[in-house]
């Protein structure tokens, strides 16, 4: 694929944004302004005071002596970062790969994504009026190459979108700052009488080295593709991600739907040729408003079966709020696992875990109620209980190691032991009766002691003796004392867990 590339220049970036801000201030010329070394020099000013001749750079009471009536509003530093980062963000719904090109631009990897908006023309159309619509100024150039763009889009005076393969063209009659230069190469050039790029882009290699140095050369080549030139999206491009964008905006349930399952079947293809499921998933709805609705889903087991994952989807649909409408869907897998080859016979030996009807029925349960929390646990080697357990990552996931079988182990465990009172006959005896919430529940059968230490090593505090027990109703209950039973304290007895 041909890589195109897009530069936005917001000529009056921060100015603009007051005047949003502040809609009086669109007639009158006003300006930014920082202290430097005791004066106030202006760091930007609007078009109304650029007509008048005020420029940036300018001492401010020099523009003030020619330009009384000017409006001086003190800088704010970091402005136009954050500015541009916003912008950045939002334009990411034309392209994934947009890039911070500070002080007051944007660069953008278009490659492969005009033709989704009906082609270069309309695509740069569409881009250019939306910011001029929200207050922005705003010149747009598309090209081969991110630097015959960025010249372009500054100083180009013919067209903005430049035909592949016509860089050096488009860039003769440009003078050499279209190039990024440092300054005093620019001077160089200008004393040199080299006003323009194609006065000296001709020229041998080794003439423009010894005079202007390697900047120079690196420069022209990144502009006219000799050199390779690589940006740093504000945002990583997810390795599994579909977009849809819209022709009319989607504002119905319906439509969403039928732009989800477009997704779904082109995003499940790729995984299931690779082998993969998506244990993560999430759909991004953005508005013509700016604003991004989405929703997300989770599996318990990696996945690429578009009618489960569209059911997860559809019950959480209701949730997205379209307003005036969607212009494009995304849809990214968060999280993606190889998946296991499904079995396609007529009969299936695969049961309980293995099943993937089991796991399909988790993920609807957990998809119809957001309280819904279902974990499975598997053995972890550590004899204190709490730490016995761990939460398994996935449904398929294997244990490390067995389960602990030649001692007596609850099959609920509570998370905190909670406080009984007991009656015993001898201190160290099990107990005869305890009461719990009120209740007294007497004891008919008991085992134990069993003697369980800390694990030193991780904290400090007493052992703890169990005993399982049985009481008169025959529910069986695993209790213990901590520590060493002691005249000159109370006991302290819990109920930890409870036996099927």
């Amino acid at each position: 694929m041909k890589k195109r590339f897009a530069s936005l220049w917001f000529p009056h970036l921060t100015t603009d944004w007051l005047t949003i801000r502040r809609p009086a201030l669109q007639h009158l010329p006003f300006v930014f302004a920082t202290p430097v070394y005791g004066r106030m020099v202006i760091s930007a000013a609007n078009s109304p005071a650029e007509a008048q001749g005020v420029a940036k750079g300018m001492v401010v009471a020099d523009a003030k002596a020619f330009l009384p009536s000017l409006e001086v509003v003190d800088e704010r530093p970091g402005l136009a970062g954050k500015l541009l980062k916003a912008i950045g963000y939002w334009c990411v719904r034309f392209t994934p790969v947009v890039a911070m090109d500070e002080p007051d631009g944007l660069i953008m990897d278009i490659s492969g994504c005009a033709h989704l908006w009906g082609g270069e023309c309309g695509y740069l159309k569409l881009i250019v009026t939306r910011l001029r619509e929200r207050g922005y100024d705003t010149r747009m150039a598309i090209a081969d190459t991110i630097g015959t763009a960025w010249a372009v889009a500054r100083y180009g005076k013919v067209t903005p979108i430049i035909e592949s393969g016509n860089q050096l063209e488009s860039l003769m009659p440009l003078p050499p700052s279209a190039l990024r230069l440092a300054e005093d190469t620019v001077e160089r050039l200008h004393k040199l009488g080299l006003k323009t790029i194609g006065s000296f882009a001709t020229m041998p290699r080794s003439a423009l080295r010894r005079r202007f140095g390697d900047g120079l050369l690196l420069r022209l080549g990144q502009a006219v593709g000799y050199e390779e030139e690589f940006i740093l999206p504000l945002k990583p491009i997810a390795p599994y991600e579909e977009r849809l964008p819209c022709l009319e905006p989607i504002s119905t349930d319906k439509g969403i739907e039928i732009a989800l399952q477009k997704l779904l079947d082109a995003l499940c293809k790729r995984l299931s040729g690779e082998g993969k499921g998506l244990r993560e998933a999430i759909l991004k709805c953005h508005r013509l408003d700016g604003r991004t609705e989405q929703i997300s889903i989770g599996t318990s087991r990696a996945t690429a079966n578009v009618p489960h994952i569209f059911k997860l989807f559809a019950l959480k649909v209701p949730q997205i709020e379209p307003a005036l409408g969607i212009e494009l869907f995304i849809l990214e897998a968060a999280k993606v696992e190889d998946a296991d080859p499904v079995q396609e016979a007529m009969w299936s030996r695969k049961t309980g875990l293995e099943n993937t009807e089991v796991a399909e029925l988790l993920d609807r349960l957990k998809s119809r109620d957001s309280s819904c929390e279902i974990v499975r646990y598997l053995p972890e080697e550590h004899y204190w209980p709490e730490r016995s357990i761990t939460a398994a990552s996935s449904i398929t996931e294997k244990p490390a190691s067995n389960w602990q079988l030649d001692r007596p182990r609850p099959t609920r465990l509570l998370a905190v032991p909670e406080p009984i009172t007991v009656a015993a006959p001898i201190p160290d005896y099990p107990p005869m009766l305890f009461r719990y919430k009120g209740e007294v529940y007497p004891i008919k059968k008991a085992d134990g002691p069993e003697r369980i230490e800390r694990e030193w090593w991780m904290d400090e505090g007493e052992h703890r003796d169990y005993y399982a027990v049985e009481d008169d109703k025959g529910r069986r209950y695993w209790l213990y004392r901590s520590g060493h039973y002691g005249d000159d304290r109370l006991d302290k007895w819990f109920l930890h867990g409870f036996f099927a």
